[in-house]
């Protein structure tokens, strides 16, 4: 089986780590690529496709995860070949989803994959179409209001030396306090203007405290903002200000059926089409995108991951 591994040598784990699994250890049939831009992981990608690459690793954050296949989409179509992760971000949301080992390397991978006892997981990334014509975006997780301000607030967190679910839980919490003790000007709970229609319904028009949407299955620390785990695109659209945060929150995090109530302005449910208008900045997979004009969230195609 033709190995292609696209490594991004600034992620996190990456830095100061020449291969990866040290140097003059990488097998000489593997194809190891460290792309320094858009434009050489394209051609990087197309080489794969051209020498059958059926196993494509990605070594890297959910950022060089989302780049990765947003491109290999077109070049690979339908024959897109099995995926294995090595998780060396900075949070890795997506490997915590499969499962993958937080210690994982090429040679782990390469050996899980000749097994007979192989791990095979399916997921489908959203797929962000942009008005404007930019490419189309496949990641794992979109936002909008309080959760670009979650972002930001998580590069902060990296900065004090938090990764990982560490610095999701401090990000949560710390957006939580800001939302809590801010009043109804604040930034936190003002929200964002913008209009959302969810399959086609009629087009909803007010500031939004949170849109969120993801295709995961299961969050760090377990939380359940969008119920019980389950394939598909879930999302999450609260109103702003948001009413009784501090009551609803162990609620909505537990994923309970009674923090949600469309009268409260609290709404979750799965979708097959999320359609969005604004001027305001998104958020997929960890990094913030002009918004301006809207964008269309659907479900892409299932993909196939080596989780093991």
């Amino acid at each position: 089986m033709r190995v292609g591994v696209v490594r991004n040598p600034m992620s996190h784990a990456n830095i100061g780590r020449s291969e990866p699994d040290g140097p003059g250890q990488t097998p000489d049939a593997v194809l190891l690529v460290e792309p320094a831009t858009p434009e050489a992981l394209e051609q990087d990608l197309q080489a794969f496709a051209q020498c059958g690459v059926k196993m494509l690793v990605i070594d890297g954050g959910d950022g060089t995860i989302r780049d990765v296949l947003s491109r290999a989409a077109t070049i690979f179509g339908e024959a897109m070949p099995l995926i294995a992760l090595i998780p060396s971000g900075k949070t890795n949301v997506l490997a915590i989803d499969l499962g993958v080992p937080r210690d994982w390397t090429l040679a782990k991978a390469l050996a899980a994959a000749r097994s007979e006892t192989a791990v095979i997981k399916h997921r489908a990334p959203l797929e962000v179409r942009w008005d404007d014509g930019r490419p189309s975006l496949r990641g794992f997780v979109f936002g909008l209001g309080a959760f670009v301000r979650a972002t930001s607030l998580a590069q902060t967190v990296h900065k004090t030396g938090a990764f990982h679910s560490i610095a999701v839980a401090m990000s949560v919490l710390g957006a939580l306090v800001g939302t809590v003790m801010g009043g109804k000007r604040d930034q936190w709970r003002a929200g964002v203007p913008l209009c959302l229609a969810i399959d086609g319904e009629e087009t909803r028009t007010a500031d939004r405290f949170l849109v969120l949407a993801t295709t995961l299955k299961r969050l760090p620390f377990g939380v359940k903002p969008f119920g019980p785990p389950r394939e598909g695109l879930k999302f999450l659209d609260v109103d702003a200000p948001p009413r009784g945060l501090p009551g609803a929150f162990p609620a909505l995090v537990a994923g309970k059926e009674s923090a949600w109530s469309g009268r409260r302005g609290y709404r979750r449910g799965d979708a097959s089409r999320l359609r969005i208008t604004t001027n305001q900045p998104l958020v997929v997979d960890g990094d913030v995108y002009d918004g301006a004009g809207g964008v269309t969230v659907v479900l892409g195609p299932t993909l196939r991951f080596l989780a093991g």
